[in-house]
């Protein structure tokens, strides 16, 4: 199995995750919550600063691998957000929280749950 470490960083990313779902949901849409510029949006972000730092933290070579698509993916969101905030594509944003998020939310679970 993985080590504690790297489980807790994979549960840390669940409640990123989490977290951004209930921002969306708290503004009824993605879109919605991505247009304020003074609560949703910068919150929506730094969880996905936080998923990045997560991912990067990661010390087993199989989970590495497992996800290294999610991590270049997460990293690239990651920079993007870090050297040109305001420039930010906000449809890759909101693209990736309907259709990415909610299947690497399902496979980590699956991976706490000591599933293949």
């Amino acid at each position: 199995m993985y080590e504690n470490r790297d489980m807790q960083r994979l549960k840390t990313i669940i409640e990123k995750i989490v977290y951004i779902d209930e921002v969306v949901q708290n503004y009824k849409s993605t879109a919605s919550a991505l247009e304020d510029e003074k609560m949703a949006k910068p919150a929506i972000l730094m969880h996905f600063i936080g998923i990045a730092e997560q991912f990067s933290k990661l010390e087993d070579e199989k989970l590495i691998q497992n996800f290294s698509e999610d991590i270049k993916g997460a990293m690239s969101i990651r920079n993007f957000i870090a050297h040109d905030y305001d420039g930010v594509n906000l449809v890759i944003i909101e693209k990736t929280i309907k259709e990415i998020l909610p299947d690497l939310k399902n496979r980590i679970e699956k991976i706490l749950k000591g599933e293949k």
